[in-house]
């Protein structure tokens, strides 16, 4: 396995999902994947209210659901990066959306506009035909991604994901 990660970045609705399920679509012809997604706002809900695994997970303890064909863990903890990555076990890729601290090689995503104070946090920014980028002072080690060719992310995803264990 090549354990290999990259995160990507940029304001809501810019098309940070849309990009990463393209990008896990072509990536999992070929490799095994995993996707962290950040909920920064808490608001994600995993269980379905009444259930017996929802009863679990209400008296806050860590608890883990298993069957036949996948196993689901529902934590009460933060957990780190480190973390995350030993639960998951093997991968090829690792696609990370959100959490900009991380030291990862990222991908900012933008519509319409930059946010130039995404600059000191991304490696490369992907973007659509809505923006202008001579019209921003984007550092030279910035590469330039077409937001509407995966392809593209890939090629760069493979040349610049990091190894992470």
């Amino acid at each position: 396995m090549k354990s290999l990660a990259v995160a990507f970045t940029g304001p809501s609705d810019s098309g940070k999902t849309t990009l990463v399920i393209k990008v896990a679509t072509l990536l999992k012809k070929e490799y095994q994947l995993a996707i962290i997604k950040n909920d920064p706002s808490d608001k994600a809900i995993f269980d379905v209210e009444g259930k017996d695994s929802w009863k679990f997970s209400q008296t806050g303890a860590e608890v883990v659901i298993t069957s036949p064909t996948r196993t689901t863990l529902f934590s009460q903890r933060q957990k780190s990066l480190d973390d995350i990555i030993s639960m998951i076990g093997e991968f090829d890729f690792l696609l990370v959306e959100g959490l900009k601290n991380l030291p990862l090689p990222r991908i900012a995503i933008f519509r319409n506009k930059l946010d130039e104070s995404y600059f000191e946090y991304c490696d490369a920014i992907a973007m659509d035909e809505s923006i202008d980028p001579k019209e921003y002072a984007i550092p030279s080690h910035i590469a330039l991604l077409d937001l509407n060719n995966p392809e593209e992310v890939v090629a760069w995803i493979h040349q610049n994901a990091k190894k992470v264990k």
